[in-house]
């Protein structure tokens, strides 16, 4: 069930304003004034959809960045794929490891570094991307649906922004 979401877009003189919205907004809790406790909690209910619409697959929303990632670029390192999608190295290798013992990954030693693995999908690991990609795009038209689709565009950008502005400030930077 969902709750009508308080904010309404000012159309008109009658609207009210962006900080009246939001004033009443932070009168119902304290934490809606937060942009960490908003971004972390939309991230839950993304999260939450996402498994619903590929519940079938068995794969999770970081295990679906990473076989994409590889979808998109190829064979790479486990470092590289970290910077890929935004990762630290030991959570890229640990997710990496349940993905090879489903047969969607390979890993082998780089020939010029044989310290470095070199990571690849699979013909399965492909299909699974390619049968999850719908389900996958329910999930992130699901999770704006609330918003007029103009909007939704300018939250897309706004996200960007905020990304690029503060990407060094993380454990490990998204590649951009």
């Amino acid at each position: 069930m969902h709750a009508e979401p308080e904010y309404q877009p000012a159309h008109d003189d009658e609207s009210p304003s962006v900080a009246d919205q939001l004033q009443r907004a932070r009168e119902r809790s304290p934490l809606l004034s937060r942009p960490g406790f908003l971004i972390r909690r939309l991230h839950q209910i993304h999260c939450a959809l996402f498994l619903e619409e590929t519940e079938s697959s068995g794969i999770t929303p970081v295990q679906y960045s990473l076989l994409t990632a590889l979808n998109r670029r190829g064979e790479l390192d486990q470092i590289s794929i970290a910077r890929e999608i935004g990762l630290e190295r030991t959570t890229v290798a640990e997710v990496l490891t349940r993905l090879e013992a489903r047969e969607l990954v390979t890993r082998r030693p780089d020939p010029a570094d044989r310290r470095v693995r070199l990571v690849k999908l699979t013909r399965a690991g492909k299909a699974v991307v390619r049968r999850m990609a719908a389900g996958v795009q329910r999930a992130h038209d699901r999770t704006l649906e609330a918003l007029p689709p103009e909007e939704r565009d300018v939250l897309m950008l706004q996200l960007i922004r905020l990304v690029e502005a503060n990407n060094d400030a993380g454990a490990v930077q998204f590649r951009l």
